[in-house]
């Protein structure tokens, strides 16, 4: 029988008979229902929670005034004695002030910014970090301008622990997005209500589970621009797409025949970006600027490895098509060179 359904049929019996709920399927139920305000798919958090383990405790805090609300499910500790604060099932941190949002894309993308990353299914307005969180930036039409006159957003990012089943199809994608509408209705953000991708889609593994194309076949995909860029043909170079144009922020890397990454090329969008692609207010090398939605765009390129032929003439001239397909993908404007 399905652990839920076992829940919810202890939890009928048990709380027939007195409202006695320490037993641990009626406890499992309550605390199922009730995290993060109710707003927990249960079929994706029974596919997401450990295997035999039982839940354990849950939080929520909003801080209207502030902009921020989070809320956290864990399960009992593991049978090695670890986690004595329980073991994360999932949590979430959600932002509309743009001091907080910044400071999270701050400890995503440190330094230079080329921190891994992989792109949601086109049309979620986010990504995967480094941390292996979902991240999504929603406008908040509720919420009107800031001081500045920038349209104000909700930043939401899910974490899922490490015992979850992160292979269990589709189920990732229905909590974020799940939690994401929970957390635009909490902060009255008022953000069009996303949808989870049709499907089994799993989300990948920004460092390991990049998913390339030989240079030759990169035309279909979000970096097709790379296939025409005039690039050696017979290194085995290949290229990783994960660029969405929803996302706050994305990516197109060429590895080498091994697999391993030679050149990335990476777009943030916001004003978050302008440290990215300036030092002490001295323009990066090899970087771009543009605006777009009245904020800031930033574009940069980096190599991890020497690729015969594709000196600093060609990296440049790489930029520059990255750059110019950015903006015209997205509309935006006022694009300079550094």
């Amino acid at each position: 029988m399905r652990r839920w359904v076992k829940v919810s049929v202890a939890a009928a019996v048990v709380l027939g008979v007195g409202g006695y709920v320490a037993e641990p399927y009626a406890q499992d139920w309550l605390l199922a229902r009730d995290a993060c305000d109710g707003t927990l798919p249960p079929d994706a958090l029974e596919q997401l929670t450990p295997e035999d383990a039982h839940l354990r405790d849950e939080t929520s805090h909003l801080h209207e005034g502030l902009g921020s609300y989070s809320c956290r499910l864990t399960a009992e500790e593991a049978e090695d004695g670890t986690g004595d604060d329980g073991r994360l099932v999932v949590g979430m941190e959600a932002y509309t002030r743009r001091d907080d949002q910044d400071r999270e894309f701050m400890s995503i993308f440190p330094e230079e910014g080329f921190s891994p990353q992989a792109s949601l299914p086109e049309g979620l307005p986010g990504f995967i970090d480094k941390y292996h969180d979902i991240n999504f930036l929603l406008p908040c039409p509720d919420l009107g301008k800031d001081a500045e006159g920038r349209q104000r957003k909700l930043l939401v990012r899910m974490s899922l622990g490490r015992e979850a089943n992160h292979g269990a199809p589709g189920a990732a994608y229905r909590m974020a997005v799940a939690l994401a509408n929970g957390a635009s209705d909490r902060l009255g953000c008022g953000a069009e209500p996303l949808r989870a991708p049709a499907g089994d889609a799993v989300p990948p593994d920004p460092e390991r589970d990049a998913e390339t194309v030989p240079l030759s076949e990169a035309k279909d995909t979000a970096c097709g621009w790379m296939a025409g860029a005039g690039l050696p043909q017979d290194q085995g170079l290949r290229v990783a797409a994960a660029v969405n144009d929803a996302a706050p922020t994305g990516r197109c890397d060429l590895t080498d025949r091994d697999g391993k990454s030679a050149l990335s090329l990476v777009a943030w969008y916001g004003d978050w970006s302008n440290r990215l692609t300036s030092r002490d207010g001295v323009p990066r090398s090899l970087t771009a600027t543009a605006r777009c939605d009245g904020e800031a765009a930033g574009y940069a390129l980096g190599t991890s490895d020497d690729i015969p032929g594709v000196g600093e003439a060609v990296q440049r001239r790489l930029l520059k098509e990255f750059a110019e397909d950015q903006v015209r993908r997205r509309g935006c404007s006022g694009l300079r060179f550094f």
